[in-house]
């Protein structure tokens, strides 16, 4: 049972093996901006989907009930979906930018954070990662299978643009001590958390989720031999199962 809140651009929705049968949708207002989101059944647990890089890939989950929306507004404001939604606790699960966010979200917010999964993320960028960036700046070189969801959102020029911005960005962090995007959180985290990798990831190498292992206290690795960044995809039931024992434990 899923429902997702998206964030004001929306966001282009890729399917897994899951799909709610049925879903109701409306929009609510959030600190002046309308979220719009999707709900199919009931349940007090409670899990929040946090989307990847420019916020635009959600992930049907076969949970209890489940939102989604924009991760970058979601860093300006951590606070106000838990008020808007109106649940006191949450499970997150993140994906890459969306893992970071996570990250993020549950050493600020201990007391509201149930369990979390992360997958595809990172918590620093070396000069390794920057020059995989860097491998995938100029989008026109990705396939066309790779392209034509954000392409679909933002438009051709659009997203090239903000492509290259994100990786901009990225490499900003490369400046800090480190690289630190969110280390020195990493000890703040106190939910039970799983970390799951694909170990032929061409973005993530496997250094960071052994990082991550290293410095959350109590989290658990469960690597997919065959995964790539978008493991959840590629082998939804897999993961799916991963995900739906761990918040059942």
């Amino acid at each position: 049972m899923a429902l997702f809140l998206l964030g004001r651009r929306g966001f282009h929705r890729v399917m897994t093996a899951i799909r709610p049968s049925s879903v109701a949708s409306g929009k609510k207002p959030v600190n002046g901006v309308d979220l719009y989101y999707e709900q199919t059944g009931r349940g007090k647990h409670a899990v929040l989907l946090l989307p990847g890089a420019l916020g635009n890939f959600c992930i049907f989950y076969n949970s209890k009930l489940c939102y989604c929306f924009d991760t970058t507004y979601f860093l300006k404001k951590k606070s106000f979906i838990w008020q808007t939604l109106g649940f006191g606790k949450f499970s997150l699960l993140g994906w890459s930018d969306g893992g970071i966010t996570a990250l993020v979200a549950a050493a600020r917010n201990p007391d509201m954070i149930n369990k979390m999964v992360v997958w595809g993320a990172n918590a620093f960028v070396s000069q390794q990662d920057l020059k995989l960036y860097n491998g995938v700046r100029d989008v026109s070189k990705w396939s066309a299978r790779m392209r034509q969801p954000m392409e679909e959102v933002y438009g051709v020029q659009v997203f090239a643009k903000l492509w290259e911005a994100w990786v901009d960005g990225m490499a900003q962090f490369v400046h800090r001590p480190e690289g630190s995007i969110c280390m020195e959180h990493l000890p703040l985290i106190s939910c039970p958390t799983l970390i799951i990798h694909g170990e032929k990831d061409p973005m993530v190498p496997n250094l960071h989720p052994e990082y991550l292992l290293k410095h959350i206290k109590g989290s658990r690795l469960h690597l997919m031999p065959e995964g790539k960044h978008n493991l959840h995809l590629r082998y939804a039931d897999e993961f799916n199962t991963l995900v739906e024992d761990f918040l059942e434990e």
